[in-house]
């Protein structure tokens, strides 16, 4: 009696807890979809964000922070920059310690920030195996590296930057260049952007640009480094993946959040930077390269995120620079899907769970690297949206970092555990989702194993006992292949299972059965929770795999907070489909806002 009074306690407990994440992730969005962010404007809300992910880092990391108060470095960069030094929690394992020392890498990014557009300099923000994945925008133009350079000369008092130039910077003109000058100032401040590269180990900068240079009533704003002429760049190695800009994302938006069969125009006239990957990078991804301007907007995601997990593991020793233009729409949105991919493989942040890796990205990812999402909100270019929506599409075993040897000598096997022994879900009776339209799509899967689109209202891990709970809180970095995610009703034992996300695309979601023979109700574009599960023979579900249960939850997560706040905006939404889904949607989760569908 004692026990099940104690069992009962700690499922309240965690269900409180639970429930007080996901309610910091709601205030979270609100504030993000209000404010933006510059570093010289803080309030308490701010702080309290600052605070929240640095306590998030220090559960697993040793680091150190590269000061930015007051926006003195970077003006759209968090005033406490984040430098991850090596791995502090795990310490049965080997940990791949930091060489780099911050008092020099706080100089060079001192020295160095003109060299980029709007002053983002290169920025480490994912440490994996060691290695640095970084972050920035483009290079900047002779335009705006003159006006920045004649402003700070005038308000420093006539000082300038006197840093000395690496010997092996090449001494050629810039492609902008006019005048004999301008090559030198090129040289000097390229110079420093290379040593800060340089510093961080980074040999591969992926470049997100449709354009080589960008342009704004005639004239070229900015660079980029498969540009320039001087070939400063040569020793690293370049490859130019363009990607549609956040503008596009309002078509996104305009077909009803459908991602699938929306092919970016590559026939525009500013668009005149053609796929460039070394052989070396793409020959073993089985990817037709070729035919990347068919392909929609699912594949290009999917096949730019393999080839960044691919780059990332292929070198032992060297770091990725992943850039746009200005880097807070396109970067982020690879920076996130890599931060949370790498997560659920349990390979970085690994004592996170979901609602806590889901506040890291989206706050700092997103929010402190200066994101304009209430801009982008009012323009439809719900670029921010479709990040997480995403996840859906990449919960397969292929888009893992963790190499399939590696995960067979795990403790945990695919067949230890079905969701039937670890997840007890409470069936409520619902309407049926078969009477929305067929043809109508806002969120659909992509994955043929897309199980486990669970029901909760406060979401927590309910475990198979005390061992396997412990395992969750005290050692979820043993990656095991089966992690399981479900509503607790101490009260309640009633042996239930978990629904089915719905339709692979909309033109397909009226089939009754999926591609791995489970029967469908119907065409329910979004997991509603709370829906009648699927009638399985043998009563049994199939297991859920870590990767994808983790990834799944964080959407969950995600699209309960976001309908409750922000909401989604349709303009052609056949019988109100999409207000009455996200309504049910919200009221299953309990996170029902004044604002859901506008």
């Amino acid at each position: 009696m004692a026990s099940s009074s104690s069992l009962f306690s700690d499922g309240l407990t965690a269900s409180g807890i639970t429930s007080k994440k996901n309610e910091e992730i709601a205030e979270l969005i609100d504030c993000f979809s209000k404010i933006q962010y510059r570093a010289k404007e803080t309030n308490s809300k701010v702080e309290r964000i600052e605070n929240r992910y640095l306590d998030l880092f220090g559960k697993d990391y040793k680091y150190s922070i590269i000061h930015n108060a007051n926006g003195e470095v970077c003006g759209h960069y968090p005033r406490k920059i984040v430098f991850l030094e090596y791995e502090s929690s795990d310490h049965d394992k080997d940990r791949f310690e930091s060489t780099v020392q911050v008092t020099k890498l706080q100089d060079l990014v001192n020295r160095s920030k003109m060299a980029r557009c709007r002053g983002r300099f290169v920025c480490p923000v994912i440490l994996y195996n060691g290695k640095h994945i970084c972050r920035s925008s483009t290079l900047a133009g002779w335009g705006e590296l003159y006006g920045r350079t004649g402003y700070n000369y005038i308000f420093s008092g006539g000082l300038e930057d006197a840093g000395a130039v690496s010997d092996d910077v090449p001494q050629e003109d810039d492609d902008d260049a006019v005048r004999n000058g301008d090559s030198q100032l090129f040289d000097k401040v390229r110079g420093h952007d290379i040593k800060l590269l340089r510093y961080l180990s980074v040999r591969y900068i992926c470049d997100l640009m449709v354009e080589n240079k960008k342009v704004k009533f005639g004239l070229n704003v900015t660079s980029s480094e498969k540009v320039d002429k001087a070939q400063r760049y040569a020793d690293f190695t370049l490859l130019s993946v363009p990607y549609p800009g956040c503008e596009f994302f309002k078509d996104y938006k305009d077909r009803d959040y459908t991602a699938e069969g929306l092919v970016f125009n590559w026939n525009q006239d500013f668009v005149d930077a053609p796929l460039t990957i070394p052989e070396s990078l793409s020959k073993n991804l089985n990817i037709n390269w070729r035919e990347y301007q068919s392909w929609d907007l699912v594949k290009q995601t999917q096949n730019y995120l393999k080839l960044l997990i691919h780059i990332i593991n292929i070198d032992d020793k060297s770091g990725l620079l992943v850039h746009c233009i200005s880097g807070w729409d396109r970067t982020p949105l690879f920076v996130s899907l890599l931060r949370l991919s790498l997560w659920a493989d349990g390979v970085i942040h690994a004592t996170l769970e979901p609602a806590e890796i889901l506040y890291l990205t989206i706050a700092y990812d997103w929010f402190l690297f200066g994101h304009m999402l209430p801009d982008r909100l009012s323009k439809g270019e719900e670029i921010f949206f479709f990040c997480f929506n995403f996840l859906k599409h990449i919960t397969s075993e292929k888009f893992s970092a963790v190499k399939k040897q590696r995960r067979k000598n795990s403790h945990f096997r695919d067949t230890d555990f079905t969701v039937e022994d670890i997840c007890q879900l409470k069936r409520k009776d619902r309407g049926s989702a078969t009477s929305l339209s067929s043809d109508f799509s806002l969120i659909q899967e992509d994955s043929p194993a897309a199980m486990g689109s669970f029901n909760y209202e406060g979401v927590e891990l309910i475990s198979a006992g005390p061992q396997a709970q412990a395992a969750w809180r005290k050692g979820r970095t043993s990656s095991p292949q089966n992690v399981l995610w479900s509503k607790h009703h101490p009260l309640e034992d009633k042996p239930l299972y978990p629904g089915v996300a719905e339709a692979k695309s909309s033109s397909s979601s009226s089939s009754n059965q999926s591609e791995n023979n489970f029967m469908r109700p119907g065409s329910n574009p979004l997991p509603v929770p709370g829906s009648n599960p699927l009638a399985v023979p043998g009563g049994r579900c199939p297991p859920v795999p870590e990767r994808q249960a983790r990834l799944e939850m964080v959407r969950e997560v995600f699209l309960s907070a976001y309908s409750a706040t922000v909401g989604l905006k349709s303009s052609a939404s056949p019988s109100g489909a999409i207000t009455g889904l996200l309504e049910q949607f919200a009221r299953g989760v309990g996170l029902r806002g004044t604002n859901m569908i506008v």
